[in-house]
């Protein structure tokens, strides 16, 4: 999955590229960025032979480092398919030599259902001062105009990573626009913001066309609170026949389900444009999720019925006021819309948004309610979307960890990167259920090159075996155990180091796969047990964090295997007025200060996620014990001296 977060500060540093003024100051820089570069061979197939060392013995090793041998020989296929792999990225028609096959195969070619196997979610943290579901939700969508201004006029400020800008060419996919079910792959389609300044609303399964202008001005939040009170009681108490569970299909289904749609009334196709054209979905659930398990998992997949899955944005608010967001991953990954969400959460919580004026203004429209012609046919088939929806999500289970002991700051001050560190907690907590470790995924973006999106940091490696087997030996001193641990975390930053660079393997291997002929064989590299079982990914992990979000997670991505996202939170001061008006955030304050945690979301096809969660508690806890009793012994040690 492709939500690797990287500290993405948004004020100007001075920047080693020249500025395109013909457009605004969000992509002013795309024009600059290097292209993703195509590694050597020789260093790619040295990155791989060390990277499966640790899943295989010594003769499954010899057969591997043969078959790397091969493929590179002088004159080879090797040697053929890079040739070719470079011709394609020097072309100067090609903006990013990955982009059109990754996109193919990873997503839009992908034919199995969206949730819960692509899309993605955030659960936010509760707002004391919102319990009630229209006011919290008319906030959201007042915050979400205000970045989706700054995404339309191009004045969104790029993000930047040391220095270096990102490529902000996804936003683009952010507001108005939607994903299409087609045989053999699916598409993207963007709307004209000017002229499709709506939202689609969802409550009881209905949908709702809300406009966000009367007369030329945008509606104040108070405004949009008293539509969305309409949209409640228009909705009344009743469900019906919930359209949004076609989009939660087999993609091939939902393709012929769409079809039929449309046959079925000449007013479908314009309807649904509606949807699909809509800056982006609110979804107003009669759920009242409470606890942190409960929110996350509707966040992830709700009840499949009241959604639009489809769309890359669903804010989500639920009948008890908690809110949170789905997102569609296609064409845009986690980075972006945790920008959004975060920007959205933190301008509410400090008052930095114009939430205008408090009075309603008396000739406001009525949303328009959709009404469709649902057949015999078309009901049928969403019963059966229904279904099979509901038989895959039973399938899975999904628990969270808020790990409250320590956080970012913590880590820090034992002089290692946050990250890694989390990723051998994963990697210990894994090897303790299991007793040995396998293949796993770490999200590395790759947004500084043009129109780059990620690349795979393997966590695994031969340093983090040796300390996994280290601490899980008694015989083993604690100045042993954190010496190995620094070193398997010191492989680790260097691995994503290169990753980010679009250094890693995967990528590389992947193209050089896809620039073969249809009817040339496979070299033995790709055929070999050991590239399957590298690439068999049974832990997919990555980092996303916000102090204001309490969940951020996704699917599996193999049946055997866990997703398990997280985050790395430093201690959040948040501020609680008194007495304030509902739209209005400071007057007096009390003070109240969040200390560091860090949170997991993990999801199986119901692989004892109750005992990976206890793993991992434990895995957090043992690793600050023996980094900070070396830490001390250290510091005795050279007190003495």
């Amino acid at each position: 999955m492709a939500r690797r977060n990287v500290s993405a500060a948004t004020r100007k540093p001075t920047v080693p590229y020249p500025e395109d003024n013909s457009v605004g100051p969000m992509l002013r820089y795309e024009k600059s960025l290097p292209k993703l570069p195509v590694p050597a061979l020789k260093d790619t197939l040295e990155k791989y032979l060390k990277s499966v060392r640790p899943f295989v013995n010594s003769e499954e090793f010899a057969k591997t480092e043969a078959a790397a041998i091969e493929f590179q020989k002088p004159g080879g296929i090797g040697e053929e398919l890079q040739r070719r792999l470079l011709s394609k990225a020097n072309n100067p028609n090609t903006i990013n030599w990955l982009e059109d096959w990754w996109n193919e195969v990873a997503y839009f070619g992908y034919r199995d259902p969206v949730v819960v196997y692509v899309s993605y979610f955030f659960a936010y943290k509760d707002d004391k001062l919102r319990r009630n579901p229209a006011t919290r939700a008319a906030a959201i969508v007042t915050a979400a105009l205000e970045f989706r201004k700054q995404v339309v006029n191009q004045q969104l400020e790029p993000e930047y990573v040391k220095g270096i800008p990102l490529s902000m060419y996804s936003y683009k996919f952010m507001f108005n626009a939607c994903r299409y079910p087609s045989k053999p792959s699916d598409y993207e389609a963007t709307f004209d913001p000017a002229t499709n300044n709506h939202i689609t609303v969802i409550r009881k399964n209905k949908f709702f066309i809300l406009d966000l202008t009367k007369d030329g001005v945008q509606l104040s939040t108070a405004e949009i609170e008293s539509q969305l009170k309409k949209i409640y009681e228009l909705a009344g108490e009743k469900n019906d026949p919930p359209i949004g569970a076609l989009t939660t299909e087999n993609r091939d289904t939902w393709t012929e389900y769409r079809k039929m749609f449309l046959a079925a009334n000449h007013k479908h196709e314009q309807l649904l444009k509606k949807i699909e054209s809509s800056a982006f979905v609110l979804c107003l659930d009669d759920s009242s999720p409470i606890t942190v398990d409960n929110i996350s998992h509707a966040c992830w997949v709700g009840d499949g019925r009241n959604r639009y899955f489809d769309k890359p944005l669903q804010f989500i608010v639920f009948e008890n006021g908690k809110a949170g967001f789905s997102g569609e991953h296609s064409s845009m990954d986690g980075t972006p819309t945790n920008r959004l969400n975060d920007f959205v959460c933190d301008v509410i919580a400090n008052n930095k948004v114009d939430h205008g004026s408090p009075n309603i203004r008396s000739n406001l429209s009525v949303p328009e309610q959709l009404h469709f012609n649902l057949t015999s046919e078309i009901l049928s088939a969403i019963s059966k979307s229904e279904k099979n929806f509901d038989n895959l999500v039973a399938k899975h289970d999904l628990r969270v960890l808020v790990y409250e002991g320590y956080g970012k700051n913590i880590i820090k001050k034992l002089g290692v990167s946050p990250d890694a560190y989390v990723q051998m907690i994963i990697q210990l907590a894994y090897y303790k259920m299991y007793g040995v470790n396998r293949a796993t995924y770490e999200s590395a973006q790759t947004r500084k090159f043009q129109r780059g999106r990620t690349e795979v940091c393997r966590t695994v490696s031969v340093d983090s075996v040796n300390w996994i087997k280290a601490m899980e030996d008694p015989q083993v001193s604690v100045e042993t155990k954190a010496e190995l641990g620094r070193k398997a975390i010191d492989a680790h930053v260097r691995y994503m180091a290169d990753a980010v660079e679009g250094k890693g393997c995967d990528r590389h291997l992947f193209g050089l796969r896809m620039s073969l002929k249809p009817d040339e064989q496979k070299p033995a590299i790709f055929t070999d047990p050991t590239f399957a079982k590298s690439t068999h990914w049974n832990l997919s992990t990555s980092q996303l964090s916000s102090e204001h979000f309490q969940g951020y997670g996704w699917g599996e991505v193999v049946p055997d295997g866990y997703g398990i996202a997280y985050m790395i939170n430093n201690g959040a001061s948040i501020f609680y007025p008194i007495g304030s008006f509902k739209y209005c955030f400071f007057t007096t304050n009390q003070f109240l200060v969040y200390s560091d945690f860090l949170n997991f979301n993990i999801v199986s096809m119901r692989l004892n996620n109750d005992v990976m969660w206890h793993y991992i508690k434990e895995s957090a806890t043992e690793m600050r014990q023996v980094f900070e009793k070396a830490k001390v012994k250290s510091e005795q040690v050279k007190a003495k001296l």
